[in-house]
Formats: C-alpha cells, sequence, structure tokens
C-alpha cells in the first residue's frame, strides 16, 4: 500500500450468519447439540484496494456485490468480520436517504443534529448555515419536520450537509440519483470543486456514464469480490460483461472466439448471453423463425450495455420454413412506454432479400452509431413479407431484450444531433 494513500483497506471481509428458522438462533446460542444452525453469507471477502489523496474512485457492481457494503465499514456504520481500515481524513458520507435524520425534527435543527455529530461546535455550523440553506433550495420546507420532506427533498438536505463541511473525504452512495436532473447538476459541479480543492471522493453509482465522467480509477465488485481496479473505461467494459454473463470463475472469457468457432460448428448461442424478457410478446405464421440474435459493441463484445456515441450491431439470424419471396427482416427500439424510438429494416434499407427457401437460413446485421440518450430501452425484432400485396408476419418478437446506453453527455428529447458548437466572443 501506498504512503500516500488517504484510506487503506486490507483484507477486508465480511460474514453474515444466516438462520432458516429464529428458533435456531437461540439453539446456536445455547449450544444445542453442539452444531452450528447457521450457513455464513460473504457480503465481502477478502476485498483490498487503496485510495490516494485527491483521488476520484467509482465503485460498481451488480445488485449485491458489495459496495455499498464497503463504503458503511469505511464509514463506521457497520463493524467488520476481519481486515483493516485505515482513514487518514475527515470522512462525510452520503449513505441511505435520512440516515442520521430525526424525522420528528426541522430541517434546521436535523442540521445541527448532524452537524454536532460530525463534530463540529454550534458556532461553527452558524457560519455555513445559510450557505447549506441556500444549496438545500428546499424553501420553508427547512423549518418542517422532515417526515414531510419527499424522498428529493432528504438528498438535497443530506447532500449540502455533507459538502458545507469541506471534509477530507466525501462518501457518496447512489442517494444522487433521487434528486431532480438540475439538482444533480449542480452537485457534480460542487463535487468537481471539491475535488479541484484536494477531496477524496468514493462514488458508488449505477450510472456508468458518471463513472466514465467523473472518476479517475474504477473497482469492480462481484459476489462480494474484488474482480479488477483500473482506469473508468477498461472497468465499465469488464462490468458490461459480468452484466451479459461472459464473467465465470475470475477470468473473462473471449466470446469472440468461441463465437467463431460455433458459427463454423452451426450453433446459436447468441440469444443465450442476452437477459430474455420474460413478457415478451411473440407471434407468427411460422413460415420463418428467428433462432438467433444479439447486440454487439464495436468491439465485436456480445451484450445489453452500448455506450452513447458508440458503432454497434444487431444481429438476427432467420431460418426459413416455407418458401418466401423477398424476406423483410427488422428491429425496432421502443421506450419503456412502448413508443418507437428508432429503427429500420431491409425494405426501407433497400436490400435485396431474394427468395428464400424452406432450410435457408439468414444472417442480418444492422450496424449503426448510437445516438438514443443514456437510458433503458426494449428492442423489438421480426421477419415479415408481402404476399400478393398483403402483409404477412412471419415471426415477431417484441420488447424481446433490455437496451442500456450510458452516457456521459446528455441531450434535449429522446436522441443526440451530435450538433457541433462554436462560440465567438467579439469585443467591443
Amino acid at each position: 500500500m501506498s504512503e500516500n494513500s488517504i484510506i487503506r483497506v486490507n483484507n477486508l471481509t465480511k460474514v453474515y450468519k444466516l438462520y432458516n428458522k429464529p428458533i435456531d438462533i437461540i439453539k446456536e446460542m445455547i449450544r444445542f447439540r453442539r452444531k452450528n444452525y447457521h450457513k455464513d453469507f460473504y457480503a465481502l471477502n477478502d476485498v483490498s484496494f487503496e485510495v490516494k489523496k485527491g483521488e476520484t474512485l467509482g465503485i460498481i457492481g451488480v445488485n449485491g456485490s458489495g459496495k455499498s457494503t464497503v463504503l458503511k465499514i469505511i464509514t463506521g456504520v457497520l463493524s467488520k468480520t476481519s481486515g483493516d481500515v485505515y482513514i487518514g481524513g475527515k470522512i462525510s458520507a452520503l449513505l441511505e436517504l435520512g440516515a442520521g435524520f430525526n424525522m420528528e425534527y426541522t430541517g434546521i435543527e436535523n442540521i445541527y443534529l448532524n452537524g454536532l455529530m460530525m463534530g463540529f461546535s454550534k458556532s461553527e455550523i452558524d457560519k455555513k448555515i445559510d450557505k447549506i440553506i441556500e444549496f438545500a433550495d428546499i424553501g420553508d420546507f427547512v423549518n418542517r419536520p422532515v417526515k414531510l420532506y419527499s424522498s428529493g427533498m432528504f438528498v438535497r438536505l443530506a447532500f449540502s450537509l455533507s459538502i458545507a463541511v469541506e471534509p477530507d473525504i466525501l462518501i457518496v452512495d447512489e442517494a444522487l440519483s433521487v434528486g431532480d436532473i438540475f439538482f444533480q447538476a449542480k452537485c457534480f459541479k460542487r463535487m468537481d470543486e471539491l475535488k479541484k480543492s484536494g477531496t477524496t471522493i468514493i462514488m458508488v453509482t449505477h450510472d456508468l456514464g458518471t463513472v466514465m465522467r467523473y472518476c479517475d480509477r474504477t473497482l469492480v465488485l462481484n459476489s462480494g469480490k474484488k474482480v479488477a481496479e483500473g482506469s473508468p473505461h477498461d472497468m465499465v467494459d469488464l462490468y458490461k460483461k459480468i452484466l451479459a454473463g461472459q464473467y465465470v470463475d475470475d477470468e473473462v472469457h473471449d466470446y469472440k472466439n468461441e463465437l467463431s468457432e460455433n458459427k463454423e460448428k452451426g450453433n446459436f448461442i447468441w440469444k443465450e448471453k442476452m437477459s430474455i424478457n420474460p413478457n415478451k410478446n411473440v407471434y407468427g405464421d411460422g413460415m420463418a423463425e428467428i433462432i438467433d440474435f444479439g447486440v454487439f459493441d464495436e468491439k465485436g463484445n456480445l451484450t445489453s450495455v452500448i455506450m452513447k456515441g458508440e458503432e454497434f450491431t444487431i444481429k438476427e439470424k432467420v431460418v426459413i420454413s416455407k418458401t418466401i419471396k423477398e424476406p423483410i427482416f427488422t428491429f425496432t427500439i421502443r421506450d419503456k412506454k412502448g413508443n418507437d424510438l428508432t429503427g429500420t429494416n431491409t425494405m426501407f434499407e433497400m436490400i435485396e432479400t431474394g427468395t428464400g427457401e424452406k432450410g435457408d437460413i439468414y444472417e442480418v446485421s444492422f450496424s449503426q452509431k448510437m445516438n438514443l440518450q443514456g437510458g433503458e430501452y426494449l428492442l423489438s425484432m421480426s421477419c415479415t413479407s408481402y404476399e400478393e400485396n398483403e402483409f404477412k408476419v412471419h415471426h415477431r418478437m417484441y420488447d424481446i431484450i433490455s437496451l442500456v446506453v450510458m452516457s456521459n453527455k446528455n441531450t434535449v428529447g429522446i436522441y443526440d444531433m451530435c450538433s457541433k458548437v462554436s462560440v465567438e466572443k467579439n469585443k467591443k
């Protein structure tokens, strides 16, 4: 571990005892039959890392990977089972909403209560109170009991208090995702200011665009274990593989080679690596069937997470069961409300597909740049045709998979026009 580290975590482990029945706790306490009645659950298992002064560290991982547990142990909210944690500065943490707040107290009363708990005197808080209230911007609610607050108001007040104390270390766990976009922008601007002043920041978030934009280094956790740490871009790529189920036994398999080998053998494995919607809507007359499909990033990795501005490819494999003249292959991306946002098909693109005979297999690729805003979308695809001017649906799969778009810059609306902006200032 480096000597200039402000946080050092060595072999940190947190174990919970899980019991099948409440009575088992009592049995174990009295050593009934000298038997253990619990199973050990490792929320953290031998995790080590360090954070240097002035660095911004992002911690990412799927739900249950141990991210919040690490932060709670660092801040002293939770005790460790084993391992060592060294903290070399004053910490301000924004963890669970309302943590440390007395629900019966007003916002102002809670500011003083939490300030005192952080080690500040009343006179020191007096000097900061106006700035805290101004930043929170919750109006007269600051004089009302916090039990009347919305989750957004909790975040505003808690974050305002956390940054007002000018900590050596600021820890933020997902809470900013609750606030509105304008408050989030104000918070990130303030965190930039703190970072420039030398504050160390640890951030846990599911917003991978935020990780890419704000973090100097990123740590990936999975099932309580440290997977890797490194540059945000490399770690986000690794996390995408975890999301796609391509991370096994601490090694990322080269699925590009696996796909190539299986293609030669005629095996269809793409969809096995995708998360299929259990509520998908599938229908058709059976003259064709989409037997495989997948989404690939610009590096050729099978994934359901695409960076905004990145080239990506949607692939379909379709087997023909009965002769079809000029089959049409399609894809559509919709929002969660079911609105069609974009898509195309081989007819729109004026691609001749010929006549599909029984047993023929078409492999169709749609390649394009992702210009949708960051968010979650649904992908649909189909094989259709026209028979004597009558539209036929041979196989259609609505909302078959979820597509996540990561972005470190969103604009107004559903897509980014990729505007090139220039500003000139003329002197009088």
